[in-house]
């Protein structure tokens, strides 16, 4: 007898090996009908697969987690069917999963371009209606390579050359298409009803500049076509909300080739970043961190002590200077362990926090490099505390309720909270990363909430919470860390003394709450869409006069407004304030205080919003309080 565990925990016999397929059919027909694809003791199968001895097993259907990746790569060979239908001779390389879709890369003649997009698409939908049963087979790899090579897929078969001769392959067909793939996919192709094609690129293959060009596919797929249209929906909104565009119109910043990956801060966007910095420096005092400043460059030794040489060095910018060797850091920790290193602490004195707005440079590729999202040189909102083992507890906890504190007065909703464990890259016993990953859990659970666990995801050094938050049109995004750190402080020999009078090695726990500042100003941008609120607008005000005769009325304005800590602009150009108005709403200048001969004489202001309301007259004393209270944290 075979028996089959269910998530439920119940249990259901059969006297031989049986399919997924079939197991969900002795559940019911309904579920039959929904499944895509199984889980046999953790691992998805096809709904062929036959189960023969006693296994957990999982169906999965469209409410399941896994169902959205399955249906995404299912799509990227139906995409590659439908290219080579169209385009006799191309060849596929790979078609992996991405972030909210899939891509294939392909070999052909020529470059595909945008315009062949439609009828690619055209194409996957008449496959779809056909309803190809998609079937398995498995060859050894040399009869793999073999079959590849007679279909002219010459790029296909060299990633299976590349694979150990004792391996057998598993290959995916759907009509007259066959393809190497690990599956599982859908069953038959009109389980397929929700996708768009989206642009093409190139790429090298193999992602190495001596090989050829190929072309690049981009497509995304969901599980229906609300949940399509709402993507799509999110698409058009991001657009217009894209911190590039927004930052040329409100003249924040701009980047160019000759610094690629970096920022030329332009005076409002300057100040923008000083509200976040100061905002962030207050917290700093407020949590007990001693703010420090650390070099830029340090000697290759330090970076090889700390272990960034061997885990990190490819993403490093290195100097010479009198034939020693340098790096620009890449992160703030090394040089908070000099600081700390710098006297012998007491236990009495721990925990010890310092803190860091620190520049740092990593040599990101260029493809990878996204307005102020993505960039080679950025600061950190950086922080470290060295402490006690006993300590870490209380620490990740206070951690916690500041970030929550941050989040929420940055105008986000409370974020979802994950912990990223040891990736297969690290340093340290397995006996350090279960003390390290054990403390995060704990914290966690002091502080009464749920999180989601990341295998493989945590740094090198160390296991790591991340805070998750979604803008304000619905995008994820990954901000703030706290990580536990065992290993560094012993590498580069921190130590305090214990209550016995013997030396001991901290840990160190490095966190941060809004991260690289570059990044967490384009966010903050694209979640206001540039209508950032009145405490962090660079311009909170612009003073705008009808005649020449109000010119200096505003300029005395302009003065006390700006004595009294407001952020105040005074427009005095020969122009209709009619079109002043429309340039300074279309800037996102929270409010615009008009003055004609009335107001000049009255010693009032015309208040309109950049919503366009009129907030009504007010005298200049009156004025400051509503700035005072429309300014304010609340």
């Amino acid at each position: 007898m075979i028996a089959i565990t269910l998530p439920d925990g119940s249990r259901r016999e059969f006297e031989h090996p049986v399919s997924i397929a079939e197991l969900a059919a002795s559940i019911g027909p309904g579920l039959a009908k929904a499944a895509l694809a199984g889980k046999v003791d953790g691992r998805q199968v096809d709904l062929g697969h036959r189960i023969e001895a006693d296994a957990t097993v999982e169906i999965i259907t469209e409410k399941h987690v896994d169902a959205l990746d399955i249906l995404r790569h299912s799509t990227a060979h139906l995409l590659a069917q439908a290219v080579q239908r169209l385009f006799p001779g191309a060849q596929v390389t790979i078609g992996p999963v991405i972030d909210n879709g899939f891509y294939y890369d392909f070999a052909y003649e020529r470059p595909f371009t945008p315009e062949d997009l439609p009828a690619i698409e055209a194409e996957m939908w008449k496959i779809v209606k056909e309803a190809l049963p998609v079937r398995r087979d498995v060859k050894p790899r040399d009869e793999a390579v073999r079959f590849f090579h007679d279909l002219g897929e010459h790029y296909k078969a060299e990633i299976i050359e590349s694979i150990p001769s004792s391996e057998a392959l598993s290959l995916y067909a759907q009509g007259e298409f066959t393809d190497l793939c690990r599956g599982p996919h859908v069953p038959s192709t009109d389980r397929l009803r929700a996708f768009k094609l989206m642009k093409v690129a190139g790429a090298y293959w193999r992602g190495d500049s001596n090989n050829p060009m190929l072309s690049r596919i981009y497509g995304t797929a969901w599980l229906n076509d609300k949940d399509l249209k709402a993507y799509l929906t999110q698409l058009e909104e991001a657009e217009k909300r894209d911190h590039r565009k927004l930052a040329r119109q409100l003249d924040l910043f701009h980047q160019q080739e000759e610094a690629p990956g970096m920022v030329f801060w332009h005076p409002k966007g300057w100040r923008l970043w000083q509200q976040v910095e100061q905002y962030m420096r207050k917290v700093y005092r407020e949590s007990g961190y001693q703010e420090v400043r650390c070099p830029q460059i340090l000697d290759v030794s330090l970076w090889k002590a700390s272990g960034h040489w061997e885990n990190y060095h490819e993403n490093m910018f290195f100097t010479e200077s009198e034939k020693r060797d340098y790096a620009l850091k890449p992160m703030n920790c090394p040089g908070h362990v000099q600081v700390f290193n710098a006297h012998l602490h007491s236990y009495r004195e721990l925990p010890i926090r310092y803190g860091e707005f620190g520049a740092c440079h990593r040599n990101e590729p260029s493809g990878a490099l996204h307005g102020i999202m993505r960039v080679r040189a950025f600061t950190q909102d950086d922080g470290h505390v060295f402490c006690m083992p006993e300590q870490i507890e209380s620490e990740v906890t206070a951690f916690h309720r500041q970030a929550l504190k941050v989040y929420a007065d940055f105008g986000f909703d409370p974020p979802s909270v994950k912990i990223a464990l040891r990736p297969e890259k690290r340093l340290g016993s397995d006996e350090v990363w279960d003390k390290a990953e054990a403390a995060l859990r704990a914290a966690l659970s002091a502080c009464g909430i749920e999180w989601e666990e990341l295998p493989g995801e945590g740094a090198f050094y160390g296991p790591k919470i991340e805070y998750h938050l979604r803008d304000a049109i619905g995008r994820p995004w990954q901000l703030g860390t706290m990580q536990v750190d065992f290993m560094m402080p012993e590498r580069l020999g921190a130590e305090y003394v214990d209550e016995h009078s013997q030396r001991r090695h901290p840990v160190m726990l490095h966190r941060a709450i809004v991260g690289s500042m570059e990044r967490f100003i384009g966010i903050l941008i694209e979640h206001y869409a540039g209508a950032l609120p009145v405490w962090l607008a660079p311009v909170q005000a612009v003073l705008l006069n009808i005649t020449d005769a109000q010119a200096d009325y505003l300029r005395d304005a302009n003065r006390v407004l700006t004595e009294a800590g407001f952020r105040v602009e005074a427009d005095l150009r020969n122009e209709k304030v009619g079109y002043k108005i429309r340039e300074h709403t279309m800037a996102k200048v929270p409010y615009l205080l008009v003055a004609g001969e009335r107001e000049r004489e009255t010693g009032t202001f015309s208040v309109r919003s950049r919503g366009g309301e009129d907030l009504g007259i007010l005298k200049l004393d009156d004025l400051i309080g509503f700035l005072r209270g429309q300014a304010a944290l609340n």
